[in-house]
């Protein structure tokens, strides 16, 4: 059996990789949907698709995980979206998201969707991760240490501070 689950990976952090574990238990192989793929660079996605793949690879590398990390793109077009994730991905028979919306659109389109047991919220969320990137406070021991690497290669937290500067114009004249 197979089963989908779509997250941003804003980075890939301990509570997604408790998650995609458990799920690992029920299903056979797990495609691992990279939502908003295709954006990058600003404050609340600041990891290009690449980058989150290289996070969730490294990281699944030493587990006995059968995966398939999938980039999916933004449509902005509700009604057809299970159709277009459908056309970007083996075929799954069961959908895990704690997303509303998303478990909304997949019951309509017939799939047995389950909630996943999430881990530790308050700590294990990219919004957090990258608050405390920005304000120089410990958050390495949130993500695997594979994360941390690659975070480090691509200068991640250097990225996210830039991102964060004011863009305000300065008159030298």
């Amino acid at each position: 059996m197979r089963g989908f689950i779509i997250g941003r990976f804003q980075p890939f952090h301990k509570g997604h990789l408790e998650v995609i574990k458990e799920l690992s238990k029920d299903v056979d192989e797990i495609i691992i949907g990279i939502g908003s793929a295709q954006k990058s660079h600003t404050l609340e996605d600041p990891f290009t698709a690449g980058e989150r793949i290289l996070m969730i690879t490294k990281t699944l590398s030493k587990y006995d995980i059968i995966y398939y990390p999938i980039p999916i793109r933004d449509i902005e077009f509700n009604s057809i979206w299970v159709a277009y994730v459908k056309s970007l991905t083996p075929k799954f028979d069961i959908v895990y998201t704690g997303n509303p919306l998303v478990r909304v659109l997949f019951e309509e389109e017939g799939y047995k969707v389950k909630t996943p047991k999430f881990y530790n919220r308050k700590e294990y969320s990219g919004t957090e991760i990258r608050r405390r990137m920005l304000n120089d406070e410990p958050w390495e021991h949130l993500v695997p240490d594979e994360v941390v690497k690659v975070i480090k290669e691509i200068k991640g937290v250097e990225r996210l501070k830039k991102l964060a500067k004011s863009d305000k114009y300065e008159n030298k004249t």
